[in-house]
């Protein structure tokens, strides 16, 4: 199989400039698509309510990518777990996903909350959310997780 060589689709503004890890539940920002694309390619996207965003991490260097087990966000107390056993950035593609909430399609700018990615990220694909791709069975996840998480969404 070739490798993949991606482009960015389109970019983060606003939001934030720096990386710290909680309260991401409404911190605003705008997608803005790349300028080979006409603002038609979002038609119809003003009917969902919510986004899957496919980005990069660009700020991890490829040297910093880490594969043996290690504590998720750097939490000492946290248990030893691969790379693919949690979401941090240190991944090896550096890629992310976020669900997010659409606020607003204007032109070519895509207005959202609660994308926990950085200002000047490039998103490498741009979904509308639904439903019928949720799991349909119940989710489950080790209570460490759940710790962990507890405030990332909150105001």
């Amino acid at each position: 199989m070739d490798d993949a060589i991606l482009s960015p689709v389109a970019r983060v503004l606003g939001g934030r400039p720096e990386m710290y890890e909680d309260n991401w539940y409404d911190v605003k920002a705008v997608i803005r698509l790349e300028d080979r694309f006409e603002p038609s390619a979002l038609q119809g996207l003003q009917e969902f309510s919510h986004l899957e965003i496919v980005f990069r991490f660009d700020r991890i260097d490829e040297a910093d990518v880490q594969s043996r087990p290690r504590p998720p966000r750097k939490n000492p107390d946290g248990p030893l777990v691969g790379v693919f056993a949690h979401r941090g950035p240190y991944r090896p593609n550096r890629l992310g996903v976020s669900v997010c909430r659409l606020l607003a399609v204007d032109g070519r700018d895509l207005h959202v909350a609660d994308l926990d990615a950085l200002e000047g990220t490039p998103v490498l694909d741009i979904k509308p959310y639904l439903v019928e791709f949720a799991p349909t069975d119940p989710v489950r996840q080790p209570a460490w997780a759940t710790r962990l998480m507890r405030e990332y969404y909150k105001a």
